[in-house]
Parts: C-alpha cells; structure tokens; sequence
C-alpha cells in the first residue's frame, strides 16, 4: 500500500506526517514492509522542512540526519508519487481541490480518514508560539494514531 501525505507547502503538516506515520508502520510487525508512507505539496514549492516542524519532529525523537533527509516536494515534480498512491491524505478539503484532478478520487482529509467526520487541520505555519505548535501538531498526531489503528484492523 501507498500513502501519499499532502498539505499547501510539505514543510509542516505532511511531512510531519510522513515522519510520524512511518515510524507508526516501521515499529509495527504486522505492517512492517507492506507501507510506503510519502510527502509532498499541492501548492508551493519550499525549499527546506520548517524550523517549527523541525523542532516538533526533535520533540518525537528524530534526530536532524533523518530530519535533514525531506526533500520538499509539489506535484508537478512529483507526479509518481501522485500516480502510485493508494490513497491521498491532505489536511483540508482545499487542498483535495487542489490535487491534481486525475488523482482526486484516491484523496480524502487525515480527519475523515481518521474518524469519518471532517475537521480542517489549519496551516500552523503562521503560529510563532511553540507551545501552541505543538499542540496543533499533537491533534495531528492524534489523527494518525487513530488512522493507524483503523489501517492495521482493515489490513490484519
């Protein structure tokens, strides 16, 4: 299975995302090897991880050689990973409009494919207060441990 993550930029919340979810599938012997977990945007191109997200995904326990390892990525150069995902998890409904068409019908929002229910997950790119960085980026956390366990149940 492909998991593809996306958000505006893919310097916050997907690759957040991506470091998150693929611990969760690597630490796991069942799911192990049967997950690729991946990033990128549907917006902009950046050209390095945020320093906010950098600091979230030291709090989880990367060390900066894997965190320095995310090249971030934008559709239009990352048309395979489009192409080869099973399933396309952005953080809002804008961002479902805004992958690209053909792959639209493999997108859903990290909450519906959480809980069934939308719930936006806003850009805490803007938040310069880390305590409250932190706190988005655990609702996001949240979500994935949720999504996680629904994954394992479908898939075990």
């Amino acid at each position: 299975m492909d998991i593809l993550f996306v958000c505006a930029s893919n310097v916050c919340r997907s690759p957040y995302c991506e470091y998150m979810f693929r611990r969760m599938v690597e630490n796991d012997p069942e799911l192990k090897g049967k997950i690729r977990v991946r990033s990128s945007a549907v917006l902009n191109q950046m050209k390095e991880i945020d320093e906010k997200t950098r600091k979230s995904l030291r709090r989880e326990g990367f060390s900066d050689q894997e965190i320095d390892l995310h090249r971030p990525g934008v559709w239009y150069r990352d048309r395979d990973k489009f192409k080869d995902a099973d399933i396309i998890i952005g953080m809002t409904r804008f961002q479902i409009f805004l992958c690209p068409f053909p792959y639209r019908k493999k997108c859903t929002t990290l909450s519906e494919a959480a809980t069934g229910k939308y719930h936006s997950i806003p850009d805490p790119w803007l938040i310069e207060d880390m305590d409250r960085y932190y706190a988005e980026m655990d609702k996001i956390k949240g979500y994935l441990l949720q999504y996680f366990e629904k994954l394992k149940q479908k898939m075990g």
